[in-house]
């Protein structure tokens, strides 16, 4: 039995495509919700599987997602992925 939490992402130019819900990600003060997802594909220099962090913006029945482009926030999403890492491998 497949347990992926799938999604709809659709760009800027109305192109859909399915993507597979990795993890949220809440910020300390619970303002901001981030979602990590991925789009199953597989670096080629690594192998490793490619990974999108995007903030959640609520519309109304949907979410968008927003770039994060402030480097302070961008630091406290890391942290937060830090602490997610470290609590699995205890």
């Amino acid at each position: 039995m497949d347990n992926k939490e799938m999604a709809e992402l659709i760009d800027i130019d109305g192109l859909s495509s399915d993507v597979e819900i990795v993890t949220y990600l809440n910020s300390e003060d619970k303002k901001r919700q981030y979602v990590v997802y991925t789009k199953e594909e597989i670096q080629e220099q690594t192998g490793n599987q490619v990974i999108y962090i995007a903030k959640l913006i609520p519309e109304g029945n949907i979410f968008k997602l927003e770039e994060i482009t402030d480097d302070l926030e961008w630091i406290d999403v890391q942290h937060l992925l830090k602490v997610i890492a470290n609590a699995h491998v205890s």
